[in-house]
């Protein structure tokens, strides 16, 4: 059983649209062709003009060239723990609040889950260790992340911004788009052959692998999750859910909806990722964890390693 409002569909066709369209889907594709050009030529632009500056501390990005959930944050969560004070920095998609803030640092928590954005508070509860900034502006969040004391800055989602010299990882999505055109033909951001430029492209299965269990199950579980792609969850879910709920990217929870549809199926728990958790933790309801743990290969901790020693700023 799965429900879902009209946007959550919309968005779910838009996303089948660009990574895996039918004949319609293509059809219409090749229509959009002259649109995906302009993109191709912005993007273009803005990496051969730009004139990348060295930031004061060493920066590694992770990212990716489609649009959708590629597995950023769990590969930055993942890569960042091996490192002494690093520093998160990241947009704060949604978040109730603009300009520079920091959300954590060391441990402690500075501001709640609506000024932060959801992502950026996981990273928080994630990394003990780390400050997070979000910032629209990343050149202003790392000079803050120096401020607090930084050794080393990860960048999410940073790999277009050809404006700062860094440490690019890619991720390469999985399984690939049917079609490598640029939006709105297809879902790349920038075109394909950008990948070249990257530091690092990492695979999942090759390069880094994902093991999920859960937390706290219970006998009558409902997924409700707020999470890009969520079609990706499918191999780890167990087989007697009694519902799926799926809402769109960082999608805020009432209380009250999600205290209705466990009456609804009269469930035992919803379960939940650690990113859904973040918004349901204060409302008191008997939640399941998808917890995911991402076991990154030696080499490329090793390879991050080795910049972030070479390019330590005295």
């Amino acid at each position: 059983m799965q429900a879902q409002g009209f946007r959550q569909k919309l968005i779910q066709q838009i996303q089948a649209y660009l990574i895996h369209p039918g004949p319609l889907g293509l059809g219409l594709s090749i229509l959009l062709l002259p649109f995906s050009f302009i993109v191709c030529i912005v993007a273009t632009y803005k990496r051969f003009f730009a004139k990348p500056k060295t930031p004061p501390l060493p920066t590694i990005s992770i990212g990716n060239l489609t649009v959708g959930g590629s597995g950023k944050t769990p590969l930055t969560i993942a890569l960042a723990k091996h490192y002494p004070h690093p520093a998160i920095i990241l947009r704060g998609y949604k978040r109730q609040s603009k300009g520079t803030i920091c959300v954590s640092h060391q441990g402690k928590i500075l501001c709640d889950v609506s000024t932060s954005g959801d992502e950026a508070m996981l990273y928080a509860k994630s990394l003990p260790k780390a400050t997070v900034i979000v910032s629209e502006d990343r050149v202003l969040g790392i000079q803050k992340a120096l401020e607090y004391g930084a050794k080393c800055v990860f960048l999410d989602d940073g790999f277009m911004k050809f404006h700062i010299k860094k440490f690019d990882i890619l991720i390469r999505p999985n399984p690939m788009p049917k079609v490598s055109f640029c939006l709105p033909s297809g879902p790349y951001r920038a075109p394909i052959y950008f990948e070249k430029y990257a530091n690092l492209v990492l695979e999942e299965g090759r390069d880094f692998t994902r093991h999920v269990s859960i937390t706290n199950p219970t006998k009558k579980m409902v997924l409700v999750t707020a999470i890009a792609n969520p079609k990706r969850l499918k191999p780890y879910l167990p087989k007697d859910l009694i519902a799926l709920y799926m809402y769109e990217d960082h999608y805020a929870f009432g209380k009250s909806e999600l205290e209705k549809i466990i009456t609804k199926h009269n469930a035992t728990s919803l379960l939940v990722t650690s990113k859904d958790a973040i918004k349901m933790e204060s409302f008191g309801l008997p939640l399941s964890l998808l917890d995911l743990d991402l076991h990154v290969k030696p080499r490329i901790i090793q390879s991050v390693q080795d910049y972030i020693a070479s390019h330590t700023y005295m």
